[in-house]
């Protein structure tokens, strides 16, 4: 029995060692490890208060303003301070259901949707309230203990153009929280989502501020800790000059009004852009405030794909406009002279292969062949390069030879436009044939990438671009939006000549053809008084109606407009393309249109196409 109670003392004796050494534990572990007790005391001493700075505004390129700042407010809360206040009449105060209280109540405390929660720091609770719908809450703020004001500002559009190239601000999420490497961010601040919103983040939101305050036993604000001496002013976001003409960028957008395609206008010796139209669009002030969710919601569901940025991210056969890097190449290369000429007997035939072509004369040389967009020219002239293998030793390296021109030239690879999402469209490579046809293929096989069918697809800005090239003589400056940046640098990339591997002697050989369709071939259509224009057509074989493609450049000889017009399903090049690319050519170059040009517009602006199903 002795023995037994012995037992029991050592056992009782060492649970309460046991619960003495956890609690030991416990008070090292508050008093040197844990801060809770620092922020419930500091909270009781001092106010932190984040002064946010202003968002830098952004202006078209003659200094028209596009996008601005107008004040509104968040409701915040700190959740240790929030108690005994009438909830109904804070419901009916702020515009909500009691419902909705208790979920966003659960949403701060939930540390998953809310990973900076902290119950003694402000919280977000409302955000983005426009100023007159503020007033009758600050009336009563005295009333909701716990509850506070914070000042912010939402953006704002002059216009409903440029939603795509401007983007929008939205509240940050948790994705982008756990991306943020430098921790500027918290939960509840903005961030731009798209366009030179999100790319140029950085440079547009500023740098935040931040007020001490002291606080009574009471909770009650009475001044500044130490005068201010550790407070920090907020410094404004820096402004953007966009290389965007907006009454350019306007009439685009009105011209492709009911169709799906793009629109894309670059100034050849700086590489900006001077218009970058996708259709549909959608007015970029349905992504203010607190309706932005929802609206994005219905474009995102929209099957026309509202949010889809055709001009860089639309990848589309580029048809007959790729014939003049096709006739560089072949100059370049020696696959054919500007004198050779080739038979075309409406298309080119040739080993029981067949590429129809509409009527021209023939056997037709260079310059007539890209006026009158031959089909049968430009294959033969691949088919020389590609079966050469005298020159390349075999069908692999000359595709491989073939295919580094075309990157050189902006095909197959992301230009690097200072926009997200850009795509980079489809040149094949020896590899992808030899895998498709198990190494046993010429240049017969691929023989459609000649005249910008078969594996090839581009984008809008690339074809804009090539044309940009072209009117350059054998260069390109990378395209971009940004034209500068306020008291900043742009990217050195934006000033380099990107140079195509081309001789120069050559590219004015493209031009005499571009003028030539012009002035006599499939580009008639764009010929202005007073202006020499040069230009190409491009019709896109595709399931159902073709796609109508046009680029081209003006003036010849000083080139201050290059420009790509894509319509889908809008038939041949001179349908859509031709007429609506001279649109944008006078407009930039003259100021305004014509009394004719502008029936027109009012003509093309209610032209809308019928698009079935998959075009969508």
């Amino acid at each position: 029995m002795n023995k037994h109670f012995e037992i029991r003392k050592f056992v009782i004796g060492g649970v309460a060692v046991g619960i003495i050494f956890i609690y030991l534990i416990r008070l090292f572990t508050l008093q040197l490890w844990s801060d809770d007790y620092k922020k419930n005391a500091d909270s009781n001493a001092f106010r932190k208060e984040i002064q946010y700075p202003s968002r830098g505004l952004i202006f078209d390129r003659n200094g028209k303003i596009l996008v601005y700042n107008e004040p509104s407010y968040n409701i915040m809360v700190v959740m240790n301070e929030q108690r005994g206040i009438d909830t109904l009449d804070f419901c009916q105060t702020v515009g909500i259901t009691k419902e909705d209280y208790i979920k966003r109540m659960a949403d701060i405390k939930d540390p998953l949707k809310n990973a900076g929660y902290s119950r003694y720091t402000p919280q977000l609770f409302m955000s983005q309230i426009p100023a007159k719908e503020f007033s009758l809450f600050r009336e009563k703020l005295f009333r909701f203990k716990g509850f506070s004001v914070q000042k912010r500002s939402i953006r704002q559009y002059s216009d409903r153009i440029g939603a795509h190239i401007l983007g929008d601000v939205g509240e940050i999420n948790a994705r982008e929280l756990e991306q943020d490497s430098d921790k500027y961010y918290q939960s509840g601040d903005y961030v731009g989502k798209l366009g030179v919103e999100r790319s140029f983040e950085k440079q547009l939101r500023g740098e935040k501020g931040m007020r001490i305050m002291l606080r009574d036993v009471h909770g009650r604000t009475f001044g500044h800790y130490q005068n201010g001496k550790y407070d920090k002013t907020a410094r404004a976001g820096k402004n953007l000059t966009l290389g965007l003409d907006r009454d350019l960028q306007q009439l685009a957008e009105t011209l492709l009004e009911g169709k799906l395609g793009a629109i894309v206008a670059i100034e050849p010796k700086t590489g900006e852009v001077l218009c970058l139209a996708s259709s549909p669009t959608y007015d970029p002030r349905m992504m203010v405030g607190r309706d932005r969710g929802k609206n994005h919601q219905l474009l995102d569901k929209d099957p026309m794909k509202p949010l889809l940025n055709r001009a860089i991210m639309g990848t589309y056969p580029p048809g007959s406009t790729f014939k003049i890097s096709q006739a560089l190449v072949g100059l370049q290369e020696g696959s054919i002279t500007p004198a050779i000429s080739f038979p075309c007997s409406h298309g080119f035939n040739y080993k029981g292969l067949h590429v129809g072509c509409h009527g021209h004369a023939s056997p037709i040389p260079l310059v007539p062949a890209i006026g009158t967009s031959c089909n049968s020219y430009f294959c033969w002239n691949l088919y020389r390069m590609l079966n050469n293998r005298a020159k390349y030793g075999s069908v692999q390296n000359a595709m491989t030879k073939w295919k580094d021109y075309m990157v050189a030239m902006g095909f197959g690879y992301k230009l690097g436009i200072d926009l997200p999402g850009e795509r980079r469209g489809m040149i094949p490579n020896a590899d992808y044939y030899d895998k498709a046809y198990k190494k046993s293929w010429n240049g017969l096989t691929v023989i459609s990438i000649a005249i910008g069918q078969g594996e090839v697809t581009a984008t809008p800005l690339q074809i804009a671009n090539l044309a940009a090239t072209v009117a350059n003589r054998g260069y390109f400056i990378t395209p971009h939006v940004v034209k500068a940046v306020q008291d900043g640098r742009i990217d050195p990339e934006y000033k380099r000549k990107r140079y195509t591997g081309v001789d120069k002697k050559w590219y004015e050989y493209a031009v005499a053809g571009m003028r030539r369709a012009v002035l006599g071939g499939t580009c008639r259509g764009a010929d202005l008084p007073g202006i020499e224009v040069c230009g190409k057509t491009g019709t896109a074989q595709n399931r159902g109606h073709d796609h109508s493609a046009f680029m081209g450049f003006a003036p010849m000889n000083d080139p201050k407009i290059a420009v790509a017009v894509y319509v889908e399903n809008g038939g041949f090049g001179n349908v859509y393309g031709v007429p609506l690319g001279a649109l944008i050519i006078e407009q930039y170059l003259n100021g305004k249109l014509s009394e004719a040009s502008q029936k027109k517009v009012e003509h093309f602006r209610q032209m809308h196409i019928k698009y079935p199903d998959y075009a969508r």
